[in-house]
């Protein structure tokens, strides 16, 4: 893991562990929409994450909110576009593709085929609130 993203973690789990408010200028776009941790959808669209097609979990984001933390993953916001994905790994250049939840279910990309998507157990209970939302 690079060691900014160990100083940001320790910094914020210390932050939490003694019940410091974190305020951080965050840039809002349409995807972190102002929030500096949010569940999200994260598909590999070269290979998979932990043996699953697709994973919903909590990301950070950067300060300017075009830089997803998911795992031990940076995936950086894709210039353009990519050729199926909207993020890359920045260390092994593969694509992700990265949405927000849907109520609805279909989090998968329109573009996929069905896949085979993990709900990270500390998600778990947020995604749940999400779906049941009216």
């Amino acid at each position: 893991m690079p060691y900014f993203v160990e100083h940001i973690e320790r910094c914020v789990n210390d932050c939490l562990t003694e019940n410091k408010l974190i305020k951080f200028d965050m840039k809002k776009n349409q995807l972190n929409k102002g929030s500096t941790r949010q569940i999200m959808y994260v598909e590999n669209k070269n290979g998979r994450i932990d043996g699953y097609d697709a994973c919903i979990g909590w990301v950070t984001f950067s300060k300017t909110g075009l830089t997803v933390y998911y795992r031990e993953k940076v995936l950086k916001r894709a210039r353009g576009g990519g050729i199926s994905g909207n993020h890359y790994d920045e260390n092994t250049g593969e694509e992700y593709w990265i949405s927000g939840i849907k109520k609805r279910g279909s989090n998968v990309h329109w573009a996929s085929r069905s896949l085979n998507v993990h709900i990270d157990a500390d998600a778990l209970e947020e995604y749940t609130k999400i779906k049941n939302q009216t």
